[in-house]
């Protein structure tokens, strides 16, 4: 768990960054796009690496303060201004089918489209989504991420790699792993695959 020391302002109330990963990275993505600014520039501008950079982006580190201080000051915002909002925590929400937020990860990377399911609920221990794998997609690039990860095939038919093992996974099937551990997916029919996905940080 990360706390933020006494003193931050509005950044004060954010005791666990962990379980804000979707909705910070989407905030500095949107923060980076609305100035203009690449990854690079970025990365010209806090001295962190652009791989550090797309991977607090694509959700798949939990960055420290020090990074985020970083990055607030690139984009030109106070750190009360990046995790404005965030540490509200509704006791349930409903997200209706219409409502999904489809977030970018993995691009260039792959073509798989990632509904978020429960964005409407910051500071959570969960973070589920619907993937969609278009038929003969596939993750070109074996990744890793903190923390565990469920995974369950509603639809079609998919072949997946954790480290040096192989699985195919027929609708129906679930798995449950480490994410520590590089894997990736691919979807080798013809027909459009859905996995319900949840990742734990907790």
């Amino acid at each position: 768990m990360m706390r933020v020391a006494p003193g931050w302002g509005g950044a004060a109330c954010m005791t666990n960054i962990a379980m804000n990963l979707v909705q910070l990275s989407q905030r500095i993505r949107v923060l980076r796009t609305l100035r203009g600014y690449t990854l690079e520039q970025v990365s010209e501008l806090t001295g962190l690496t652009r791989g550090v950079l797309s991977k607090v982006e694509n959700f798949r580190v939990t960055p420290s303060l020090a990074t985020l201080a970083k990055i607030a000051d690139a984009l030109g915002v106070t750190m009360s201004e990046l995790f404005e909002g965030l540490d509200a925590r509704p006791e349930m929400v409903i997200v209706r089918k219409d409502e999904r937020l489809v977030v970018e990860r993995d691009r260039p990377d792959s073509n798989i489209v990632y509904h978020a399911l429960a964005h409407k609920r910051p500071n959570k221990v969960m973070e589920p989504f619907l993937l969609e794998v278009p038929p003969g997609e596939a993750r070109r690039q074996k990744l890793a991420h903190e923390g565990e990860e469920f995974l369950m095939v509603l639809e079609g038919t998919l072949d997946y790699e954790y480290g040096d093992q192989r699985f195919r996974l027929e609708a129906g099937d679930c798995l449950y792993e480490d994410g520590t551990t590089e894997h990736t997916l691919n979807n080798p029919t013809d027909q459009i695959a859905r996995v319900l996905c949840i990742y734990g940080n907790g």
